[in-house]
């Protein structure tokens, strides 16, 4: 796929159905498991957290109970959503992997956009971001959802959602058209069902898809410490995704 092609309508022109892709409740526990790794691993305490790639704040609704949150995320119209839905949050329009904020934070979270990185320089910028507005002792989490070892060719899933008067069903399929580059492609069938009148839309995501290895290698050059594990989502079918904890040195 060309970026041509790298449509991401889903936070463009399709924005308005996300309230009914995802819900809060969906997300919630995943998130509670991920605020009790941020507080283990943490060597400080954890006051403020700095989302990045906040979406439409879904997550934000978990995090806010346990931290004073700032979101940042590229769609205008995420952030729309996330205001509304987290209106004492702070939400900043903008791009990972340039955004400069006047603030440090104990903790960082990259829970899914780093995906969104199709190479190494991207993935460096965003990383040496984090470091920059990292507390010493704080720490840094990365949850992706693909890396080399763990791509499975056409993996698809389908899916059924509704709110209100409108229907949705989902088809997700991944797929590597070069296993030579560093990249392969998400793409979406959309059927829109409104009071029974249906609307088909594809949407295609580019996304980066690079080796365990390759990430340990940009988090160490960028001064942080690093484990891997995989993580278990909720409900665990949902599934297990790949997760770096980073850990920025207290004598930095």
């Amino acid at each position: 796929m060309t970026k041509a092609n790298d449509q991401k309508r889903l936070y463009k022109d399709l924005a308005w159905i996300w309230p009914i892709f995802s819900t809060p409740e969906e997300y919630a526990p995943s998130t509670r498991d991920l605020v009790r790794i941020i507080k283990k691993n943490s060597k400080i305490k954890v006051k403020t957290l700095l989302h990045l790639g906040s979406g439409a704040g879904l997550i934000d609704l978990t995090f806010k109970k346990y931290f004073r949150v700032t979101g940042v995320d590229l769609s205008r119209k995420m952030i729309a959503q996330a205001r509304q839905l987290n209106p004492e949050v702070r939400y900043v329009q903008g791009d990972m992997r340039n955004v400069m904020l006047k603030q440090k934070f104990e903790a960082i979270i990259v829970p899914d956009s780093m995906d969104y990185l199709t190479s190494k320089n991207d993935i460096q910028k965003t990383i040496r971001i984090a470091h920059d507005h990292l507390r010493p002792g704080g720490v840094f989490l990365i949850v992706i959802e693909q890396t080399q070892e763990t791509f499975k060719q056409n993996s698809s899933v389908l899916y059924t959602r509704k709110r209100g008067d409108v229907e949705l069903t989902v088809f997700e399929n991944l797929y590597d058209p070069d296993p030579k580059d560093s990249t392969c492609e998400l793409t979406f069938i959309y059927l829109i069902r409104k009071r029974g009148k249906l609307t088909m839309e594809t949407d295609r995501h580019l996304c980066g898809l690079f080796s365990v290895k390759v990430w340990n290698k940009l988090i160490r050059e960028a001064g942080f410490k690093a484990k891997f594990q995989m993580y278990v989502a909720h409900p665990p079918e949902t599934g297990r995704f790949p997760m770096f904890i980073c850990q920025k040195p207290e004598n930095t």
